[in-house]
């Protein structure tokens, strides 16, 4: 694989902290990005994914799709500081499970009624 098609990503996580920096393809997709966070995710921290379809990844303040390769999303003009694109991490849990988590009130309604005649 020649060197050019070689990229070194830096993954800045929600504290401060990083993740790599790791050597990828050109050819890589976001979402190959994404199960290398999860794999990698630093024991002891309080927000842990639980899957790649958890974790957002930000690149030059958008955030990527699965689908799109490393080629993609390299920043179009000039070269990054020592060579590393760092992209930021946000960890967002499946919105079904939040659901879950909240109590329904499914209890019938009492309707009352305040009306006066005169």
């Amino acid at each position: 694989m020649p060197e050019e098609d070689l990229v070194d990503i830096k993954f800045r996580l929600y504290d401060g902290s990083d993740i790599g920096p790791f050597r990828y393809s050109s050819a890589a997709t976001v979402d190959m990005l994404k199960q290398r966070i999860v794999s990698d995710w630093p024991k002891g921290k309080t927000v842990v994914p639980k899957s790649a379809n958890e974790v957002k990844l930000i690149s030059s303040g958008k955030i990527l799709e699965n689908n799109k390769t490393v080629g993609q999303c390299k920043v179009p003009f000039g070269e990054t500081a020592g060579g590393v694109i760092i992209m930021h991490v946000v960890v967002q849990p499946s919105l079904s499970k939040t659901k879950a988590d909240k109590k329904v009130d499914d209890s019938p309604k009492k309707v009352v009624c305040s009306c006066s005649i005169l």
